[in-house]
């Protein structure tokens, strides 16, 4: 499967995004998702997964009540959705796919998100 995430941005302390991955491939349906993010001079850090068929989420417990992860099996696509967003959510986010409790066999490139004070 190949993925590609889109959303990102520039937002200001509070502010909102949704973060967009678009997978190919007639399999996605049978993966589950998650979201992944990397900040300059940090290790890669879980952030949200959810199970293949879309019944089962969770987060990490800093974006926890903030961020919500979704998919649509139809369109291939899930999102993040991330709310209240803090200078410390500043970092490059990847999409994944895999096991639901590691999702981390499939990686697309990542999208730029940038919380101003």
């Amino acid at each position: 499967v190949q993925l590609q995430a889109s959303g990102g941005g520039l937002v200001q302390t509070g502010g909102s995004l949704r973060l967009s991955c678009s997978a190919s491939g007639r399999t996605f349906s049978t993966y589950a998702m998650g979201w992944f993010r990397q900040a300059p001079g940090k290790e890669r850090e879980f952030v949200a997964a959810i199970s293949w068929s879309g019944n089962s989420a969770y987060v990490a417990d800093s974006v926890s009540g903030r961020f919500t992860i979704s998919r649509d099996n139809a369109k291939n696509t899930v999102y993040l959705q991330m709310n209240s967003l803090k200078p410390e959510d500043t970092a490059v986010y990847y999409c994944s796919a895999g096991p639901y409790r590691n999702p981390s066999d499939y990686w697309g490139k990542g999208t730029q998100v940038t919380v101003s004070s």
